[in-house]
């Protein structure tokens, strides 16, 4: 299991990343892009993700992933429950989340760090 504050630190140290409070929800944005939001409770947390592959990846392991609320489906959004993943699938879902809403420029230059 993985927590809140987990997400936070990885999510606050990436590019362009910024934290906000909105309507008692923690969200990460790059620019005016949500890309990353948690439920009030922090059990769940939404993540930018393509919308044509999400129903495949809820289908694929439902006890994780979840669809978004109705009025969210239109966006390029999907749902995990943070009970259910660890650190690792954790440092995954939130690299890709991210690096969908950063030009590749930004995704390939923060790469080129970590070697």
């Amino acid at each position: 299991m993985v927590t809140v504050d987990e997400v936070r630190a990885l999510a606050g140290s990436l590019p362009r990343s910024s934290e906000a409070f909105v309507r008692g929800r923690i969200k990460f944005r790059v620019g005016r892009i949500v890309w990353l939001a948690f439920s009030r409770d922090g059990s769940v947390m939404g993540f930018a993700f393509p919308k044509e592959w999400r129903e495949a990846l809820v289908q694929s392991e439902p006890e994780k992933f979840l669809l978004p609320r109705p009025s969210d489906l239109r966006y390029n959004w999907a749902v995990v429950r943070l009970a259910a993943i660890d650190a690792e699938e954790l440092r995954d879902l939130v690299l890709d989340a991210w690096a969908f809403v950063v030009p590749k420029s930004v995704v390939e230059d923060y790469v080129a760090t970590l070697k």
